[in-house]
This record gives C-alpha cells, structure tokens and sequence, in this order.
C-alpha cells in the first residue's frame, strides 16, 4: 500500500479534533474547577479524582494530535491531582496555571 495522502489525512484528523474537542473542553473545565476549589480550600477527594482522571484522558487525547506541550501539563496536572486534596502553599496558583495554559492551548489548535 502507498502513503496516504497528506492532505486527506490533515482533514481526517481536523475532523477527529471537531469530533472530540467538546469532551476535550469539559476536561480542561473540569480542571479549571478543580483549581478554583483548591484555591478557595474546598477541594474534595472526588473533585481531585475527577480532575486526575480528566487530565490523563487529556494528556493522550492531546499528543494524538501532536499537541505535546499540552501533554507535558495535563500530566503535570494528573500527579498534582493523583496525590488528593492539598492545600500546600508550593500549589499556590500552580493547578490554576496548568489550566490555563490548557485552555490556551486547545484554543489555539482551534484554529
């Protein structure tokens, strides 16, 4: 068999991102809500499991679509959130930041 064409497959992969991008948003929301608790001190044990799991999804769903970076920081964010509830001052503004910088990057593969 030869090569696909190149051409076919970028649209077959934009049609992928348009396919998943809304679960691809609630999972940087999920996160962005989990930072907000952290930072209000009202984060819960099921609120970290969910931002965990929404952040491992994310780091496989992003690099299947070369988006590494975004990769690196849902992982980052996935450990931060695997280790439960915490309110140490070395977070402080950390998980909000990596869901920025998500949000910023999956705004910017929109495009």
């Amino acid at each position: 068999m030869g090569m696909p064409n190149p051409s076919a497959l970028a649209e077959a992969m934009s049609r992928l991102w348009a396919q998943f991008l809304p679960q691809i948003e609630e999972r940087v929301s999920t996160l962005e809500s989990a930072a907000a608790a952290l930072a209000e001190g009202s984060l819960t044990r099921a609120q970290c499991e969910q931002a965990s799991s929404a952040a491992h999804n994310l780091a496989g769903v992003l690099g299947t679509f070369g988006l590494d970076r975004g990769t690196e920081l849902a992982r980052e964010a996935e450990l931060l959130y695997s280790s439960g509830p915490s309110t140490s001052p070395m977070l402080n503004g950390h998980p909000a930041a990596l869901a920025s910088q998500l949000r910023g990057i999956v705004a910017a593969r929109r495009r």
